[in-house]
């Protein structure tokens, strides 16, 4: 063993340096994971925790700096390499093939062979036992196209669980799901370390890190700036260190609403999805959808705005009966959405962040059947101004961190002001900073007069922005509460009704 070598047995990372050119993006940073402990990693996105966990997963190698693993020293090539270590990065983004089965996914570049032939048996049984583990309810036989966020991110873990790794990295987790499910991810977190796994916990929700980490760390700007030992780090702290400033995280009441109704859904059914839900939208009203993954709440707003049919049920504008079978038929009638998945679904991230803004009204600016750039600038400087959009409109919008991906997703939509504006988690993966950028957003937005629609899977943020909440169980309304009727007790409890 190198006489440098740690002493202890452990993930240790020294001095490392990541450089792109002359972007320092991560600059000598030290950090140490021991075997049956949870070190929780937080920071603004554009810290640097994405880059640092790449590194130690082998999917980018360091500019300077060493790492040991287990006393020895550690320098991956690839995911396969660290893979062969030992060492598990369960990403964010979801990587599965729709195509395959949920088995398939779990088994891929390894499947179990009998007498020369795939094991299906065998691959279904093991991966029916490990998704049980994870309280992930779903046939491993079926495909995964068509399964919800919460269900595939439950698969992604699984399937990193299966290699057994020493030690495991946790790219936010819990981002693409409700309550229910983030609590069967903590408790498989603290499984993992009573069996002596070594994990890294990687959220913007403060909440779970205080209650799973052993210890935490936060990055800024690509340096470590504070690292707490001691059980529970306030989140006060927490929060002040991840901006480098005091920063006050906390809701207040929106603007009354008006008393116009613009928007009326009355016995709105779609089979196997939902039935006989109806609510009333009222001009400068945001209304909030709350329930567990799979209750139907993206289902219904995705058949209001017209990414999906309606079985049953009637819709009014302003008023007047609508019927469209389109998002563009939704959007002339005035109701316009965000989705949930912005990378899947809502932005094309190799194009500029100007470009992905005016996208979907290249028809309306163009001047003799052509867009000119000029007028791609024009209107993308207008919405980065309108939003606060940080960085360079004219670079791919991938580049980009979270919480300004969410902002120019948001622009993309409103460089038009509709009637109805739906968003589907409008936070989901971004830092306390954006967050609190975007609840003004939607709350200046309603407080224009705009009707708001926001579904999430955050109970803190449902209750924090909404003037009233429509709580869906099982596909069904169970029930809309006022906001002074509004408590998580209530909330929940309609929420596990059935």
């Amino acid at each position: 063993m190198d006489a440098t070598a740690p002493a202890e047995a452990g993930l240790v990372c020294r001095r490392l340096v990541k450089n792109y050119g002359p972007i320092k993006v991560l600059k000598s940073v030290d950090f140490a994971l021991r075997p049956g402990t949870v070190v929780g990693l937080i920071g603004e996105n554009g810290a640097g925790k994405s880059t640092f966990n790449s590194i130690v997963a082998g999917v980018v190698s360091p500019t300077e700096g060493e790492i040991w693993l287990d006393g020895k020293p550690y320098s991956p090539r690839s995911p396969s390499d660290a893979l062969a270590e030992g060492v598990a990065l369960i990403h964010q983004e979801i990587r599965l093939l729709p195509g395959l089965s949920v088995a398939e996914n779990l088994f891929l570049g390894r499947l179990p062979l009998r007498g020369g032939r795939v094991d299906r048996a065998r691959m279904e049984e093991e991966a029916r036992a490990v998704l049980a583990s994870l309280g992930v309810a779903v046939d491993p036989r079926r495909t995964v196209r068509g399964l919800t966020m919460g269900v595939q991110q439950g698969i992604e873990i699984a399937k990193a669980l299966l290699r057994k790794p020493r030690y495991v990295i946790f790219d936010e987790p819990t981002a693409a799901v409700g309550e229910a499910e983030a609590e069967q991810i903590l408790a498989q977190v603290m499984r993992l370390r009573a069996e002596g796994t070594g994990v890294i916990y990687v959220s913007h929700r403060l909440d779970e890190v205080q209650s799973v980490a052993d210890s935490v760390v936060c990055l800024r700007d690509g340096a470590k700036v504070a690292e707490w030992n001691v059980k529970p780090v306030p989140k006060d702290e927490m929060i002040n260190a991840m901006v480098g400033r005091e920063f006050t995280f906390e809701h207040h009441a929106p603007k009354p609403r008006g008393q116009k109704v613009v928007l009326r859904v009355n016995g709105a059914s779609r089979q196997g999805a939902f039935r006989d839900v109806s609510f009333d939208l009222q001009e400068g009203e945001i209304l909030g959808f709350a329930g567990l993954v799979g209750a139907g709440r993206s289902e219904v707003v995705r058949a209001v705005s017209g990414a999906d049919r309606l079985d049953a049920g009637t819709i009014e504008v302003a008023g007047q009966p609508v019927r469209y079978t389109s998002p563009g038929g939704a959007m002339k009638a005035g109701i316009f959405m965000v989705p949930e998945d912005r990378k899947g679904l809502g932005l094309n991230l190799d194009r500029s962040a100007a470009a992905n803004i005016t996208l979907p009204w290249e028809r309306k600016l163009a001047r003799f059947g052509q867009i000119t750039p000029a007028a791609v600038k024009r209107v993308g400087e207008e919405q980065r101004r309108r939003f606060d959009i940080r960085g360079r409109l004219d670079l791919p919008v991938g580049h980009m961190s979270g919480g300004n991906q969410q902002k120019v997703l948001l622009a993309k939509w409103l460089v038009e002001n509709p009637k109805v504006f739906i968003v589907d988690e409008p936070t989901r993966g971004v830092d306390v900073g954006a967050k609190m950028a975007i609840y003004e957003i939607l709350r200046k937005l309603a407080s224009e007069g705009m009707g708001v629609i926001v579904v999430s899977s955050e109970l803190e943020e449902v209750l924090g922005l909404s003037h009233r909440i429509l709580v869906m169980s099982e596909g069904r309304q169970r029930g809309i509460l006022t906001r002074e009727e509004a408590s998580p007790e209530k909330v929940m409890s309609l929420a596990v009704s059935n």
